[in-house]
């Protein structure tokens, strides 16, 4: 790294720094940070988070929302409001009940899907494209661990029993 060092601009290495592409681990040291492809994870509890980077963007699943059946209002947090993986966020209301919805990552809500404001039944019609909830900024390691997330087969098999 001192070599490329040599051959980079300081202000290259700051724009990298800054951008995280670069990652200071001590003052004489960084490792570059590969971005997090696309990969969308599940939870028991039929919530998704589809992550892109450091942004996940969370929803229930197409299975709840038809076990909910016709989705009438959606209640959504505060752009800024800081969520707790396995903590409620939210909650949907449907014809047939009403049920909280539960974080599958923490991070900070950068985002808001106000489309739902006026259609909530779009959770119904494109639940995992249309009818998300919220983006968040996830925190460093809301992904990796102390969460209790689950893969697309995983989530798969569960709704298939």
């Amino acid at each position: 790294l001192t070599t490329w060092l040599s051959f980079t601009s300081q202000g290259l290495f700051k724009k990298m720094l800054a951008s995280k592409m670069l990652q200071r681990v001590s003052s004489r040291a960084v490792r570059v940070v590969q971005p997090r492809a696309l990969s969308s994870y599940f939870t028991k509890s039929h919530e998704y988070v589809k992550v892109d980077g450091d942004v996940g963007t969370v929803g229930i699943t197409a299975h709840a929302a038809g076990e909910l059946g016709d989705i009438v209002f959606v209640d959504l947090p505060s752009v800024g409001d800081v969520l707790t993986s396995g903590e409620p966020f939210g909650a949907v209301e449907s014809v047939k009940a009403a049920s909280d919805v539960y974080s599958p990552v923490s991070g900070t809500v950068t985002e808001i899907n106000e489309a739902l404001e006026q259609q909530p039944d779009l959770v119904n019609a494109s639940a995992f494209d249309d009818g998300w909830f919220i983006k968040v900024k996830l925190d460093d390691g809301a992904i990796d661990g102390g969460n209790d997330l689950i893969s697309q087969e995983d989530y798969d098999a569960l709704i298939a029993k």
